[in-house]
């Protein structure tokens, strides 16, 4: 299960205007404090719904996918209008969800291949790490990138559902390097967008950091559990 969809349309996902300026220095580290904790937060429900559901079946943890996604709608519909307490809420109800979707997977890998958890991990800390202190540190507005980001999301889905029907040798590696170069991006352009927002922007930032964070250990963990099949 891949979540190869992020929280937002361009036009609301992005969250200030080009040619936005960075906040003042005070505020920005305040914002960011913010946001790393509530990621901290979501991570940790995100935790506990896996471990909560890793002896559920597939078909029910689609179904508990699926409401993620509503609820993640909900989280932006509340954070547009101020209601940040809901937002705070549904963020973590979101990754509870997401974590009771994961938690079969997770854990065949736990039984199958626990090594590849921790080098997933491992690899997945230190990348968004090095790509968000640099997008964190460009004072310019990546703004104009993020369509670019979007469409490039969009195309590596398309293929994803096209290479269900049809066979393309090494796929999972390709598309998998594929997935991280593009959430790489993400990474940089939120944490960029991080550095330019107010407070009021905190919950839905958080959400997509988690997102990239949760793409990013998934990709990983294709390209670890196929290299320790060889």
């Amino acid at each position: 299960m891949s979540v190869n969809t992020r929280n937002f349309g361009p036009s609301q996902r992005y969250g200030f205007a080009p040619g936005a300026v960075p906040i003042a220095g005070d505020l920005a580290r305040s914002v960011f404090s913010q946001v790393m904790g509530l990621v901290a937060l979501t991570t940790g429900t995100f935790a506990l719904g896996a471990y909560a559901g890793q002896n559920l079946s597939g078909g029910i943890g689609i179904v508990f996918f699926l409401i993620a996604f509503g609820t993640l709608f909900g989280l932006n519909a509340a954070s547009r209008r101020g209601n940040q307490q809901l937002a705070v809420g549904l963020l973590l109800v979101f990754g509870l969800l997401l974590g009771l979707a994961f938690g079969p997977v997770l854990s065949a890998y736990a039984r199958v291949e626990p090594q590849v958890l921790w080098e997933a991990g491992g690899a997945t800390a230190l990348f968004v790490a090095g790509l968000g202190a640099l997008g964190y540190s460009i004072r310019t507005d990546l703004s104009p990138y993020a369509r670019i980001l979007f469409f490039a999301l969009l195309g590596l889905i398309l293929v994803g559902i096209i290479a269900i029907f049809i066979h393309i040798p090494g796929f999972a590696v390709l598309w998998s390097v594929a997935g991280l170069v593009i959430f790489g991006g993400f990474v940089v352009f939120d944490f960029n967008r991080l550095r330019l927002a107010g407070g009021q922007m905190a919950v839905p930032i958080a959400a997509s950091i988690f997102l990239d964070i949760l793409n990013i250990f998934q990709f990983f963990l294709i390209l670890f559990s196929g290299n320790s099949r060889d």
